[in-house]
């Protein structure tokens, strides 16, 4: 009995000890042997595409034709309208016209191959069809009468997470569906709303001079561009596309490729970098803002705009206790962590004080929070078309929310007098009638009035209601000249309307017309 007892205890430990020697052996077997099925799989998968076929399908319609060039305008000229009256309905439309898949398709698979000379004739096409798009947008705005920055356009002059991924997925569909040979309108379409849109957007901006939308819109559309050629190589380099089935491929053509590579990634790497910093700014601040309250609150909604200066950062926290300068705290503890200047305000409501009553605070806390979303939204939205409009950062827009008041001062714009300043406010006003929106003209000059046939002391009310605009808005004083009779009478009305003026003479005035001209403060002098 004394031995068995002590040959118990002794085999066990031998027994443990050899399983797990042999699971730690059979592991990494077992990891090779998946590793291996699948490598072999793959291959299977690889070796049947028919990949001469696919070449010489794709590389048929990469290159630049009459249709081509067609289609780019017509899918140009509906998504332009489109975006113009802001409905996304119109914009869809454009979509199912564009052929820019093709030959941004072609090039991934010329850089996955090495063909230098395909990879040329992709890039011809693809310049080709960008200028064309620009172009014939542009002639589109200069002709139309419409050239206020909608929320549609607003939209698509920032790249952010959301726009790279659909560019991804866009690239992913089309590569995979040139291969399979299940090509088609639709995937057409997942291309062209990474595209066609900004590029739109693009021709907007070249037409109203307006450097912010042209800039912005032009960013995303090379983002998207660069992300769908270099996502289609990489995924016909992975269906076993190599430069072995290339005639044209030489060493210094291999170079050329890799060199077109590296410049295509390093400007997505520099977008891909800021959007990544984006993500973490609110993953960061979505974290330090819950961090300063309990586990029982919770934050329903968290806003970051990063296109005011500093950084605003909006949140909305139900909580059963309130947190006194909450704000302030979340605000050191962001800079500190993100070195980056930031404003934020933290929305507190009561929560949970009682529980028959948690379900009822919340549903109120909720529609209070969705009004101010929605203000906030609006705001913002009304903020970023001010700035378009008047060429300048979003930061120059002066925002009164307790009057419902927002001011900016418009750069000079080439072509654009002030006739075009005051359709851009009273367009904008339109948009938003529950706020007072003032876009102070450049100091431009003043329209000549018309004098009116059957009162000859009147000007023509049009002409009146333009000039009294912008000489409110810029408020500096002017001098009228023309007949002395008229003159004077709207001298005595511009008065009475609280404008400075002072008649200065026949002139330089055309006959039955009255001239306005600025007038520096100090030019002032009695008498006429």
């Amino acid at each position: 009995m004394a031995e068995q007892d002590l040959q118990v205890p002794s085999s066990e430990p031998t027994r443990s000890a050899v399983k797990p020697a042999e699971n730690e052996d059979k592991s990494p077997e077992a990891l090779r042997e998946a590793w291996h099925w699948l490598l072999h799989w793959w291959k299977d998968v690889v070796d049947e595409v028919d990949h001469i076929g696919v070449i010489n399908k794709v590389q048929g319609e990469s290159g630049l034709t009459a249709r081509y060039v067609f289609m780019t305008c017509m899918s140009a000229g509906i998504a332009i309208l489109g975006l113009l009256l802001s409905s996304p309905a119109v914009v869809i439309g454009a979509m199912l016209l564009s052929p820019l898949m093709s030959p941004i398709i072609g090039a991934g698979f010329a850089l996955a191959i090495g063909d230098v000379r395909w990879l040329r004739e992709c890039c011809w096409a693809l310049a080709v069809g960008i200028l064309v798009s620009i172009g014939f947008c542009a002639l589109i705005v200069l002709a139309s009468p419409l050239d206020t920055v909608t929320d549609e356009i607003a939209a698509r002059t920032r790249p952010n997470l959301f726009d790279l991924g659909v560019a991804f997925f866009s690239a992913l569909a089309g590569a995979y569906a040139m291969i399979k040979g299940r090509e088609g309108t639709i995937v057409g379409v997942a291309i062209a709303t990474a595209l066609m849109p900004p590029l739109a957007v693009v021709g907007f901006g070249a037409a109203t001079a307006n450097g912010v939308v042209l800039g912005g819109s032009l960013l995303l559309f090379f983002t998207n561009l660069m992300t769908i050629a270099l996502t289609a190589a990489i995924i016909a380099r992975l269906y076993g596309f190599r430069s072995s089935l290339s005639s044209q491929q030489t060493l210094w053509q291999s170079i050329l490729v890799v060199g077109v590579f590296l410049a295509l990634a390093v400007p997505l790497a520099i977008s891909l970098q800021r959007i990544a910093w984006e993500a973490n700014a609110y993953r960061r601040a979505n974290a330090v803002v819950a961090d300063q309250f309990g586990d029982k609150a919770r934050v329903s909604q968290l806003d970051l705009d990063f296109l005011s200066d500093p950084t605003r950062i909006n949140a909305t926290v139900l909580t059963p206790d309130l947190q006194p300068d909450v704000s302030e705290r979340v605000q050191r503890l962001l800079v500190n962590e993100l070195n980056q200047p930031f404003e934020v305000i933290i929305n507190q409501y009561r929560v949970g004080v009682a529980d028959s009553d948690v379900e009822a605070a919340e549903l109120a806390a909720a529609r209070l929070q969705a009004q101010n979303i929605e203000e906030d939204r609006r705001v913002s939205g009304l903020v970023t078309s001010m700035a378009m409009v008047a060429g300048v950062p979003p930061e120059n827009v002066v925002v009164d929310r307790t009057a419902k008041r927002a001011m900016v001062k418009a750069k000079p714009l080439p072509g654009a007098g002030l006739g075009s300043y005051y359709v851009l406010e009273q367009r904008l006003a339109e948009m938003k009638p529950d706020w007072t929106v003032i876009i102070e003209p450049p100091a431009t000059a003043l329209p000549e009035l018309e004098l009116m046939k059957d009162d000859p002391l009147l000007p023509d009310k049009a002409d009146y209601q333009l000039a009294l605009w912008a000489i409110r808005r810029i408020d500096a004083p002017v001098a009228v000249s023309g007949d002395g009779l008229a003159g004077r009478a709207l001298v005595k009305r511009l008065e009475d309307a609280g404008v400075t003026a002072r008649y200065a003479g026949q002139g330089n005035a055309t006959r039955g017309r009255l001239r306005l001209e600025w007038l520096a403060p100090d030019a002032l002098a009695d008498g006429d």
